[in-house]
C-alpha cells in the first residue's frame, strides 16, 4: 500500500464516518516523506508526527520490548534490588535532581505556566521513597509466599480427577505511559515491573529536565545494579507532544496509560483505540461536595478549607448546598476557601463562582458579579479578578485549574436529588462527597452518585497511595464509561493478562 508523502492545503480528510477536516497551509508545509498524520475521531483534529521523532519512539519501543520479554524469566530478587537501590538513589542524590527541577520551574514561569504539579519537594521524595519500599515489599512477599516469577499467581485451579487446570496472572508486555509534568510518577510508573511488564514513559515537556535527572541519577543506574534491562523502564528523550501520539500508535504497546487534561486525554486515547490499544484514560478532575439539610456546619467548613490546600485532581471544585440552609453555609463556605488561601499566600482571598439563581445568600441579588476585585495568582502571574463571578448552570462542570488561589463554583439546590442529579449531568464523574449526619442520606447518596470515589469529608483522600498505600499509575473517572474488574485506581499490580494452564495425566485423553 502507497505511505502518505505529502499534504495539500485545503485537502480534506474524512472522520467520523460523515464529517471532514481540511488540511492548513501550515500543516501542508510542515508535512515532509516519513511523517505521520492522526485524525482525532471525535473533533476532527489533525496531529502530525515527524518521522525523527517516530524514529525516536520506535527506538524507544524496540528496546522496551526486547525488556519485556527478558523479564518473563527474570529472577524476582533482581527487582527487588532496582527498587530498593532507585529509593536510596534518590536519597543520594536529590540536590541534584532539585537542581534540575529549578531550572524546570524558572522555564515554565517564563513561559507563563502553571508550576503546581511541577515542583518537587522534600515530602515528595519522601513519598516516591515510600512507593518504591512498597513494591520492593510486594514483591518480596511473592517471593517468600512460593509464587514463580513476577506474575504466576495462580488465582484458580480447578481438579477433574484426571487432569487439571490451573489460571494464572501473565505479564501485558509494553506499557505505554504519557502524564503530565509531575515527576513524582517516575516512582509510580515503576511499579510496572512487579508483574513482569516493561514501560515506556512520555513526561510533559515542562518536567523533561527534572525527569531526565531522576533517570541519569537514580532509574538508570538502578536498573544497571539490579542487572535488569535498561529498555524496562525508558524515557522518551522529547519535548515534542507528538511524541505521545507516536508512542500510542506502536502496535507492540499492550496498553496506553495516560493522565493529563481533558483535551490532551481525549486526542491521545483516539490514537491509541484507533491503532487498536486498549487504552486507561486518567484525565478530567475535580471533586463534588454536597451539604445535606443536617450537614454539620463545622465540619462542613473543614472540609471545604482541606479540600482546597493544593489543584490537583481531587481537588474540590463544587460545592453544593441545601438551600434550607444556604444563607447559613454559603458565607461559611467562602470563610473556609478564604482560609485554605491564606495558608498558600498571606492575606489572599479565593475566587467564587455562583451558579445561576444561587448567589442571594451571598448579597449578589441579579447582578452578574460583584464589584470586589481580589489579585489572582495564574501560571502568567497576578492578575485581578472579580471575587465573585455567576456561573451558567450547565458550566458547572468545568474545571478550574487554579495556581496560587483556590477557585471553586458553587449552586443552590433544593435537596439530594437536585445535587446528584446536576453531578450525573454534569461533573467527571470522578469525587462525591456528602456532608450530613444521616446513615439513611450516605446509602441513598452512594447509591444515587455515578462516581467511584464517594466519601463523607474531605476530597482530597482519593490517592492511591493516601488511602490504599498503593502506588498508583492513575485515577480514573466514569465520564466516558465504567471499568472492568477493577476499582478506579490503576496500579502497577493490576496490569495483568490471566494464563490457563492444563496438566493431562493420561496421554490418550480425548473430547
Amino acid at each position: 500500500m502507497p505511505l502518505l508523502q505529502s499534504l495539500q492545503a485545503g485537502q480534506p480528510v474524512p472522520f467520523g464516518g460523515d464529517r471532514f477536516s481540511t488540511v492548513s497551509p501550515e500543516l501542508a508545509a510542515a508535512f515532509r516523506p516519513g511523517d505521520r498524520l492522526y485524525v482525532v475521531q471525535s473533533t476532527g483534529n489533525l496531529l502530525h508526527v515527524t518521522a525523527d521523532v517516530h524514529a525516536l519512539v520506535t527506538d524507544c519501543v524496540d528496546q522496551a520490548a526486547k525488556a519485556a520479554a527478558a523479564l518473563r524469566t527474570t529472577p524476582a530478587a533482581r527487582v527487588v534490588k532496582f527498587y530498593r537501590v532507585f529509593a536510596e538513589r534518590l536519597v543520594e542524590h536529590w540536590d541534584a535532581i532539585a537542581s534540575a527541577n529549578a531550572a524546570d520551574v524558572d522555564r515554565a514561569q517564563v513561559l507563563g505556566r502553571s508550576t503546581t504539579r511541577l515542583r518537587v519537594d522534600r515530602r515528595m521524595r519522601e513519598d516516591m521513597v515510600a512507593g518504591l519500599e512498597a513494591w520492593a515489599d510486594l514483591v518480596e512477599s511473592q517471593v517468600e509466599a512460593g509464587q514463580s516469577g513476577l506474575a504466576g499467581e495462580e488465582l484458580d485451579f480447578v481438579d477433574h480427577g484426571d487432569w487439571q487446570v490451573a489460571t494464572v496472572t501473565a505479564p501485558l508486555g509494553v506499557i505505554g505511559f504519557v502524564f503530565e509534568g509531575r515527576p513524582n510518577v517516575f516512582a509510580d510508573s515503576a511499579g510496572v515491573l512487579a508483574t513482569g511488564n516493561a514501560a515506556v514513559l512520555r513526561i510533559g515537556g515542562d518536567a523533561l529536565h527534572t525527569a531526565q535527572a531522576i533517570v541519569d541519577h537514580a532509574l538508570a543506574p538502578a536498573l544497571a545494579e539490579s542487572g535488569l534491562p535498561a529498555g524496562a523502564l525508558s524515557l522518551v528523550p522529547s519535548r515534542e507532544r507528538s511524541a505521545g501520539y507516536a508512542l500510542f500508535s506502536d502496535r507492540r504497546v499492550s496498553l496506553a496509560v495516560v493522565r493529563g487534561s481533558g483535551r490532551a486525554v481525549a486526542e491521545l486515547s483516539s490514537v491509541a483505540q484507533q491503532a487498536g490499544i486498549p487504552v486507561s484514560a486518567h484525565g478530567t478532575g475535580g471533586a463534588w461536595l454536597y451539604a445535606d439539610l443536617d450537614a454539620d456546619a463545622e465540619r462542613f467548613a473543614a472540609v471545604v478549607c482541606n479540600s482546597l490546600d493544593r489543584k490537583v485532581c481531587n481537588t474540590l471544585n463544587v460545592a453544593a448546598v441545601s438551600r434550607a440552609r444556604a444563607e447559613e453555609l454559603l458565607p461559611l463556605l467562602v470563610q473556609a476557601a478564604d482560609r485554605a488561601a491564606a495558608g498558600l499566600r498571606p492575606g489572599a482571598r479565593a475566587r467564587i463562582h455562583v451558579a445561576a439563581g444561587s448567589g442571594a445568600p451571598l448579597g449578589l441579588g441579579s447582578a452578574p458579579e460583584s464589584t470586589d476585585t481580589i489579585d489572582v495568582v495564574r501560571a502568567e502571574g497576578v492578575v485581578a479578578e472579580p471575587r465573585i463571578t455567576v456561573l451558567p448552570i450547565d458550566e458547572l462542570g468545568h474545571e478550574w485549574e487554579w495556581e496560587g488561589t483556590p477557585e471553586l463554583s458553587v449552586v443552590v439546590v433544593e435537596d439530594m436529588d437536585e445535587a446528584v442529579e446536576l453531578f450525573n449531568a454534569y461533573s467527571p464523574q470522578f469525587v462525591a462527597s456528602l456532608i450530613s449526619e444521616s446513615p439513611e442520606a450516605h446509602e441513598r447518596f452512594r447509591a444515587g452518585v455515578n462516581a467511584p470515589f464517594v466519601g463523607d469529608g474531605f476530597t482530597r483522600w482519593v490517592d492511591g497511595q493516601y488511602a490504599l498505600g498503593e502506588t498508583e499509575l492513575g485515577l480514573s473517572n466514569w465520564e466516558r464509561g465504567r471499568l472492568l474488574g477493577r476499582s478506579g485506581v490503576l496500579t502497577g499490580g493490576d496490569l495483568t493478562a490471566r494464563r490457563i494452564f492444563a496438566h493431562h495425566a493420561d496421554p490418550a485423553q480425548h473430547r
